[in-house]
């Protein structure tokens, strides 16, 4: 008896794996492994999720035409130029299965979203990963990368796992050098946390192009991770395949009811900023005061690298994960001598910072 056999490629793929969020033997666990807010998603928010449990029995709205027009309103673009997906993974597979096929090639940088090869290599296409400079984006290289076989190029601005970002005028000279015919994705999942006056989004690339496109989520700053909700801005001729594409209703009604609402309490979203601010400059300059190599980072987590290379980085999780603290493993990325912290409350970064000194004195 034959079994049913998947498409060419698709048993190389190497599974996704979030961060993990429990420890053996550990009762109050505090999970820094998956850039999530500490301070949670709006109070407003989670009172209109509450709200919509008498609606479970009726279809969302396909068009999530509410949010579309809330999001469109808070940036002031067109809300035909806005489609909505069940978190920014989604709209990465969309945009492979409209654009990407086998022969074709899809670009991304190095220490990239894993999401990419992964929807790429779904599609039978082949992921490019082009090498970084200083942890950081190659403009130069991503575009010697180009082919005739190339279709789209993902960027992640600021990028995870790095935090690090390309500036405004690299992100320009990106698509200024890229072939007419290649999609310029740029992921922007953590623009929020970003005050660098050189940086750039991205959405002003969309308006008048027909090959650019933003991508945006709902899961950092707004704390909605759980709903899964992201969406992207990009050009009309964009919008119309991925809506053919799409599911008639991949984004449920309480994720789009609460996602309105999160949109709408900016005091919140600034109360996480700020809070981001303050916890980011101080626990990256107690790290370093440790002999931690801390990579620049302008969005919501920390990478650390460790003089003592992978020996000293298992010594540190072990630690960390006795007083219940997870943070992630960088070895999927190939990076390790590292881990990547999540900024958590005052306590928890406190907390790991106490466990760090412990190994780095030891």
């Amino acid at each position: 008896m034959t079994a049913p056999k998947p498409q060419p490629g698709i048993l190389d793929i190497a599974p996704y794996k979030g961060g993990e969020g429990k420890v053996p033997g550990v009762t109050r666990v505090h999970k820094l492994s998956s850039n999530e807010t500490p301070l949670g998603p709006s109070p407003k928010a989670m009172a209109v999720f509450q709200q919509m449990a008498a609606e479970l029995h009726r279809y969302p709205d396909g068009a999530v035409d509410a949010l579309r027009q809330a999001l469109a309103k808070h940036y002031g673009i067109p809300a035909e130029n806005i489609v909505c997906s069940n978190g920014s993974d989604e709209m990465i597979s969309l945009i492979c299965a409209a654009y990407v096929g086998p022969g074709d090639e899809v670009i991304y940088s190095q220490y990239g979203f894993m999401m990419y090869p992964i929807a790429t290599q779904a599609r039978g296409a082949t992921p490019v990963k082009v090498a970084e400079k200083n942890f950081t984006a190659d403009v130069d290289a991503i575009l010697a990368a180009v082919t005739p076989k190339t279709r789209v190029v993902f960027l992640t601005n600021p990028n995870n796992p790095t935090g690090t970002y390309i500036p405004a005028s690299d992100l320009r000279r990106l698509r200024a050098g890229l072939p007419a015919h290649v999609l310029l994705v740029i992921d922007a999942a953590y623009a929020e946390y970003v005050s660098r006056n050189d940086y750039s989004n991205g959405m002003e690339l969309v308006a008048g192009s027909d090959n650019t496109m933003v991508l945006r989520t709902f899961s950092k700053i707004y704390g909605l991770a759980a709903l899964r909700l992201g969406w992207a801005y990009a050009p009309a001729n964009v919008i119309d395949v991925l809506n053919r594409v799409r599911g008639p209703f991949n984004v449920n009604a309480a994720a789009q009811a609460a996602g309105v609402a999160a949109l709408e309490d900016t005091a919140w979203v600034e109360k996480a900023r700020a809070h981001n601010d303050a916890e980011l400059a101080r626990v990256t300059a107690a790290l370093q005061k440790l002999g931690l190599e801390v990579l620049p980072s302008v969005a919501n987590f920390i990478l650390m690298r460790f003089p003592g290379g992978p020996e000293q980085v298992k010594a540190a999780d072990a630690a960390l994960r006795q007083r219940g603290l997870i943070l992630r493993g960088m070895g999927g990325y190939g990076l390790n001598d590292a881990l990547r912290l999540s900024i958590g409350t005052v306590e928890e970064d406190d907390m790991v910072i106490a466990a760090l000194t412990e190994v780095m004195k030891g």
